[in-house]
């Protein structure tokens, strides 16, 4: 027997609880499977939608929330992978169509899973998550596109969240100057020890602007989407990058050409759900080699898989800072 949460929708509405299920309830994996003895997982912005419903995040019902895991291989058929394994998993769909990781056990697809560095604890692995996994992933692309800090001013958006926060030491700690947006005034201090030189107002990029607005920043990652990451890329170098990977604001983007075709601004996707197995491997490695392990317990707290639910909602109310651990076993 485990304990997971469970989301079901049917007559009764959408909802999510506690349950305790028996082994045999895992689902199948036709090929490579790889059950994990889950030790943490993490509530993201995406697992809140899908606890609480607010956005169509699940496909599959029931399902088991939870996009990231950290634990210890149980059992494998999978060639890579052998009992005792300490083992992470980020998206790949998991939470969303595959059962995933707010649970005590996993049963998952053995491709899906990298092996845990040595730099880090469970309990690290998922104070980064997908969240710092992805954070990861948009240093690695300006970096890529040749942003350095000789170039300028990185801005980071939603910076008090997951994604921001993680951005932020990253960044702070290569040598950037890191300005950080966040619509909790009450948050510059954290985020000035996190390496931010300067903390702007939300209010300032939320709303309606020009195509085009002074030359300010060499690179962004912008984890909030319309009218923010409109505003960002009006103000962007010429030659700069915006690397776009949230929505926290909205899908929408009500910007125009102008920055793209007048300054050669370069807008840069990042999708950490289906990223191939070399890329995660990567950014893994960068982030033993370059995220500060005091960082982690500045930005992250522990709670109980039963605390999980009421917090989720709290995430998307903006209530929460930074990281939250989910320790299955408390």
């Amino acid at each position: 027997m485990f304990k997971a949460i469970c989301i079901d929708k049917d007559d009764q509405g959408y909802r999510a609880t506690l349950r305790e299920l028996d082994d045999s309830a895992l689902p199948e994996v036709p090929e490579g499977a790889v059950t994990v003895q889950v030790a943490c997982s993490t509530l993201n912005y995406k697992d809140g939608l899908a606890i609480t419903g607010q956005s169509p995040v699940v496909r599959k019902f029931p399902m088991v929330p939870g996009i990231d895991l950290a634990g210890t291989v149980l059992d494998s058929q999978h060639p890579e992978f052998k009992p005792g394994d300490a083992v992470v998993l980020n998206g790949w769909g998991v939470g969303e169509t595959h059962w995933g990781g707010l649970a005590q056990k996993a049963r998952l697809k053995g491709d899906w899973l990298v092996p845990l560095p040595a730099a880090f604890t469970p309990a690290q692995a998922m104070a980064i998550g997908t969240a710092g996994y992805t954070a990861m992933l948009c240093v690695m692309a300006l970096e890529r596109h040749g942003i350095t800090p000789e170039r300028g001013e990185v801005v980071v958006t939603g910076a008090a969240g997951g994604v921001g926060s993680v951005a932020v030491a990253l960044l702070a700690r290569l040598g950037y100057r890191v300005a950080a947006v966040t619509g909790r005034p009450q948050e510059a201090d954290y985020l000035k020890q996190l390496g931010a030189a300067e903390v702007l107002p939300r209010e300032a990029f939320a709303a309606p602007g020009k195509p085009l607005t002074k030359e300010r920043w060499a690179g962004a990652v912008d984890t909030v989407g319309s009218h923010t990451l409109a505003n960002v890329c009006a103000a962007t170098q010429y030659g700069g990058v915006v690397t776009a990977c949230g929505l926290a604001g909205g899908m929408d983007l009500p910007a125009t050409v102008a920055p793209f075709i007048l300054r050669g601004v370069t807008l840069a996707g990042i999708d950490s759900v289906m990223a191939p197995k070399a890329l995660r491997l990567q950014a893994w490695q960068r982030l033993a080699r370059d995220l500060d392990p005091a960082v982690l317990a500045a930005i992250s707290r522990t709670i109980g898989l039963n605390e999980a639910i009421d917090t989720a909602r709290q995430l998307l109310a903006g209530q929460v800072r930074g990281r939250v651990v989910v320790d299955v076993n408390a």
